[in-house]
């Protein structure tokens, strides 16, 4: 699937590094995907809510199904987190513009998720105008 696909067939969206800080681009991100009517779960490890949504420690904790996975985290942390969205049943990974790992790209790839990288999901969801909101 094209990364277009991938977001457009996403309702779920965990973010995996949602910052607390408004000016930085892993908050802006989400905080636009959530106006375009994703559900927003936040992953930190220490807030308690961002984006007026309860915040999650790790992925595993998640009660819910999760499509995509979206990760705001260093190259390095990455196929750690991809081993958490096999483990969670996640239907795709998400490394964000400047984000690249071979490592996480097999994991997830072996385990039959759809994957992307070195791309902003904003910018993909607006060149696309995707948008989950029922008016379109």
């Amino acid at each position: 699937m094209k990364p277009e696909e991938i977001l457009a067939s996403a309702n779920t969206i965990a973010v995996v590094g949602l910052s607390r800080d408004p000016a930085k681009e892993a908050h802006a991100v989400p905080a636009v995907l959530q106006a375009h009517g994703f559900r927003i779960i936040p992953v930190h490890p220490s807030a308690d809510e961002l984006l007026g949504e309860k915040v999650y420690r790790s992925l595993a904790d998640i009660p819910e199904p999760v499509d995509l996975v979206d990760v705001f985290r260093p190259a390095a942390e990455a196929p750690g987190i991809a081993e958490q969205a096999v483990a969670i049943g996640a239907k795709a990974l998400w490394l964000q513009q400047g984000i690249v790992s071979a490592e996480a790209r097999r994991i997830a790839e072996e385990a039959g998720l759809e994957y992307v990288e070195d791309r902003c999901t904003a910018v993909v969801r607006a060149v696309a105008s995707i948008s989950q909101n029922a008016s379109g």
